[in-house]
């Protein structure tokens, strides 16, 4: 288990709530990238799969709880695109 790591997800992770607060009142998608929030949960699959199969440790549930995080903030982005076309 690598402080380093730990340090980078912890960091990542504190933003995270802040940027789904923000969609979830905001209802826009401005200043977001679908594409940008697709390339995070893909990398965060590929932390998770290198504990899995490599080096398991605790920080696994790191990765998965910033996973979950963008999760929720890519579908936020989906639900208020939906919602801007609706608008229109």
């Amino acid at each position: 288990m690598s402080i380093f790591e730990i340090i980078m997800l912890l960091c990542f992770g504190a933003a995270w709530p802040f940027s789904i607060y923000k969609s979830y009142t905001s209802g826009k998608t401005g200043g977001k990238s679908v594409f940008f929030l697709i390339i995070l949960l893909f990398g965060y699959a590929s932390g998770i799969a290198n504990k899995l199969f490599y080096h398991f440790d605790n920080v696994i549930y790191l990765y998965g709880l910033n996973m979950v995080m963008v999760g929720i903030d890519t579908i936020l982005w989906f639900r208020n695109k939906k919602k801007e076309k609706a608008s229109r």
